[in-house]
């Protein structure tokens, strides 16, 4: 019984190792970080130089160009790489400060479509609104009022989304059209504070699309792959071998 004991300990050790966490939830990194606003941030930063680093600021830009390919289509960084090319500094940010709007489009139409995922759905109003804090100095700089109401319209929004509590307790129900509303202010000021044709498909083509967030998998956490069920079985096998061992041992 003791080896027995062993083997399961040591096999239970060796799959929660082979399995990370990840594979049974979708992780969104740093909450309080987008990718998309930190490159922004670092290119106004080479841009705003003396003359202009275009040569870093397109390095930078690659490290999100095939995310930004897969969300939003490929022109917004042919857009972004083009201005680079023609040492355009006021394109370039422009066109950033226009995908940047998209992101935040992108964050909140993910949002409304699973908003019953408290926890996704707040991982990814945090990062919608790390990517407006990104915005907030060109917001500023027209409109300061604007801006406030713009952080106040995404508090807004988190209070919408509820909180299951702890066992209950603490718990607060969710408002899913407060959230609509909340969402349709920021969104509508936003088109219009930076010119965008539309947010449904992108300002840079009409063949914008993307899939919801919450399917887009890699592929080892995509369980929908016979193969990434094995550790899961091997590990439902080794509980149930245990279990009727012990049931056996007890009988005799």
């Amino acid at each position: 019984m003791k080896r027995l004991r062993l083997f399961f300990s040591l096999s239970l050790i060796l799959i929660i190792t082979y399995i990370p966490m990840t594979a049974f939830a979708y992780s969104y990194g740093d909450p309080n970080e987008e990718k998309v606003a930190e490159v922004y941030k670092q290119m106004v930063e080479k841009l705003n130089q003396n003359p202009p680093n275009f040569a870093e600021a397109k390095t930078i830009f690659e490290t999100v160009k095939e995310e930004l390919d897969m969300h939003m289509g490929k022109e917004p960084a042919e857009a972004v790489l083009k201005a680079i090319d023609a040492k355009d500094k006021k394109a370039v940010l422009e066109d950033m400060k226009k995908i940047l709007v998209l992101n935040i489009s992108r964050r909140l139409e993910n949002i409304e479509n699973n908003f019953d995922q408290y926890d996704t759905s707040k991982r990814l109003l945090a990062k919608a609104f790390a990517t407006y804090e990104a915005l907030s100095p060109s917001v500023q700089a027209k409109d300061a009022e604007l801006d406030k109401q713009m952080k106040n319209e995404f508090d807004n929004a988190l209070q919408s989304l509820g909180n299951p509590g702890l066992f209950g307790v603490g718990k607060k129900q969710s408002n899913i059209e407060q959230f609509k509303k909340s969402k349709e202010a920021i969104l509508t000021s936003l088109q219009k504070q930076f010119g965008l044709k539309s947010l449904k498909v992108g300002h840079f083509s009409e063949s914008v699309t993307e899939k919801p967030e919450a399917v887009q998998k890699k592929e080892w956490t995509d369980l929908s792959k016979w193969k990434n069920w094995i550790p899961i079985a091997v590990l439902v096998v080794a509980i149930a071998g245990v279990a009727v061992y012990s049931l056996r041992r007890k009988r005799h």
